[in-house]
């Protein structure tokens, strides 16, 4: 609780100073701890079109994480992690899982694959 001082205004006769407290009356000012959290209902972001988190900034229009709609993706030499969030290997890799087993059989399109030869002894 914080204490709320009451002055009295300067007089000559009481002989006291002007500010002197008379009193303290205890009254709850609201900080911005738990209590202060119950208030939060606006949303600043919502979900970006890029990156789809809910980092897309409504009034600046700017994404906080992927840093849309600028044309390079945003991200830091100083935060490791968040490039290791986003290096390749993270995702599906719906392209890339496949070019190890085409590579291998040199590749091939269309039509049956040639006949495997036998083991000789």
């Amino acid at each position: 609780f914080r204490s709320l001082v009451i002055a009295e205004p300067h007089s000559a006769r009481s002989g006291r100073h002007s500010g002197s407290q008379l009193s303290r009356l205890p009254f709850a000012t609201m900080g911005d701890g738990t209590p202060a959290m119950g208030k939060r209902h606006k949303k600043t972001h919502c979900l970006c079109p890029r990156c789809g988190k809910r980092s897309y900034h409504q009034q600046n229009k700017k994404c906080a994480s992927c840093g849309y709609p600028a044309a390079k993706i945003r991200s830091y030499e100083w935060s490791k992690k968040s490039k290791r969030r986003r290096a390749p290997g993270t995702g599906r890799m719906r392209y890339v899982k496949h070019v190890a087993r085409r590579a291998k059989n040199g590749f091939r399109e269309g039509g049956t694959q040639p006949a495997r030869k036998k083991n000789q002894k």
